[in-house]
């Protein structure tokens, strides 16, 4: 049990004391750049999923 409490306690200063944490303003930043490639990537599979498609179904109705 002692093991468990030297845990918890050890974890909390690591996390006040020695963690840096991002700024507000690089978090926003990091997360409009994560939104946007998602979306590109999003777009970009969607236009081949969507050529794949049509190319099926064009090879099965020959």
């Amino acid at each position: 049990m002692a093991n468990l409490i030297n845990f918890f306690k050890e974890s909390y200063d690591e996390m006040v004391h020695k963690v840096t944490w991002s700024k507000y303003s690089e978090l926003q930043s990091s997360s409009i750049l994560v939104l946007v490639a998602s979306l590109i990537f999003a777009i970009f599979i969607g236009i081949i999923d969507f050529g794949f498609d049509n190319l099926l179904k064009w090879f099965y109705n020959l």
